[in-house]
């Protein structure tokens, strides 16, 4: 059976593939610690568990419109008032099966082939493929270590061309954890709008910040940059509910609706007692939330001190999301490995750490480490990262 272009072409995500094999060690016995997984390590707050059980003993088990349960639209509304300023009405929320799905039916809606997508690098694995998938042609632009992996106006408007059709903005960032600040996000802006480019903002993160490090949503902005964005949200990382599958996309209705009628031929609805989950993790505010970022800054912390001085590493301190993104070239040679994805393997096969290669993420010199596990794992794994370049630099 031939299968069809779209998926042949697709590069299997690299995260998933590092997190399997390491799963496959530790089900031969062997004492791996991940820290590829980008999902909390916390479970998610009781309320919310016990509100969807509550919810599927009332018999609310059933199809749900394809957009979304109103009540939690209209709660998704409120939330984005509260937070960032933004009025908006339940007709421009579309509720998703995850973030991921958002950004899969927005780019389905919005490009036909040839249309481009730029985007900056280091990004998240699935923004290239997503792309590929709707016909279009991901362009990618360098966010360089040195301007804390940022992309500038000038890069952007030097990616234009007539088949632009979108940018996407990741702030907090996955890999890098790093965040544009309000002064950054309006010198894009400008460009966006001189130029009619959609704004794509996925903002998944935003609540995990830290050092005195603010969110800004681009869409606050001005009531132009507004109109010029598609905002990409949901609760997976905010509330630590990864499994329950909810996100949602905010913005032009049109394309909203757009993104309502593909979702009807292809999920009918996210699932039901997940939105109604979902309705309870926004009105219990942020407590559960600022729980578990005083925890993830507190790792942060420890960890990156600790990191930089293995040798060979060297790292921007992140000030959001839940990743350090060191880069190891320098460590790899020291190693005697002649590029990061072979020192990356080793490094689960001989020190039983597992790191995602930075290469899946249009970083070939880094590595994606996870702090969302205990700082007992954190301190063992960084004590067997240590032990590992030591034997490599001496053998």
């Amino acid at each position: 059976m031939k299968l069809a272009k779209r998926v042949s072409a697709l590069t299997p995500s690299t995260t998933l593939a590092i997190t399997a094999k390491a799963k496959e060690m530790k089900d031969q016995g062997i004492d791996v610690i991940g820290l590829g997984a980008g999902e909390p390590d916390f479970n998610t707050p009781v309320e919310i568990i016990e509100e969807a059980y509550s919810a599927m003993l009332k018999g609310q088990t059933k199809y749900t419109p394809s957009n979304g349960l109103p009540a939690l639209r209209q709660t998704i509304c409120d939330k984005l008032l509260k937070d960032q300023g933004l009025t908006y009405s339940p007709g421009e929320v579309v509720v998703t099966n995850g973030a991921k799905h958002a950004l899969y039916t927005l780019f389905q809606a919005i490009l036909d082939p040839g249309h481009e997508v730029i985007i900056p690098t280091p990004y998240w694995v699935s923004y290239p493929e997503q792309v590929i998938l709707a016909e279009g042609v991901p362009v990618f632009i360098e966010g360089y270590e040195h301007q804390q992996f940022k992309v500038t106006p000038e890069q952007i408007e030097a990616a234009i061309t007539e088949n632009t059709k979108a940018i996407i903005i990741n702030s907090p960032s996955n890999p890098t954890g790093m965040i544009y600040d309000e002064q950054e996000l309006k010198a894009i802006g400008e460009i966006c709008l001189k130029h009619d480019i959609l704004i794509v903002s996925d903002e998944i993160y935003e609540k995990l910040v830290y050092d005195d490090a603010k969110h800004v949503s681009i869409a606050s902005l001005s009531p132009e940059l507004k109109e010029q964005t598609i905002i990409i949200n949901g609760v997976s990382k905010s509330h630590s509910m990864t499994g329950w599958r909810i996100g949602y996309a905010v913005g032009n209705k049109e394309i909203i609706n757009a993104m309502t009628n593909l979702a009807s031929h292809s999920t009918s609805n996210p699932t039901t007692m997940a939105q109604i989950a979902t309705i309870k993790a926004y009105e219990l505010g942020d407590g559960p939330v600022e729980e578990m970022r005083v925890a993830f800054e507190d790792r942060l912390n420890k960890t990156y001190e600790r990191l930089i001085t293995i040798p060979g590493f060297s790292c921007v301190k992140p000030n959001g999301a839940f990743y350090l993104f060191p880069n190891v070239t320098e460590a790899a040679k020291m190693a005697g490995y002649q590029n990061v994805d072979e020192f990356s393997t080793e490094l689960l096969e001989k020190a039983n750490v597992a790191v995602i290669p930075g290469s899946g993420f249009g970083s070939p010199d880094n590595i994606r480490l996870s702090y969302a596990t205990s700082q007992v794992q954190l301190d063992k794994a960084l004590d067997r990262i240590e032990q590992f370049m030591k034997a490599s630099i001496l053998s």
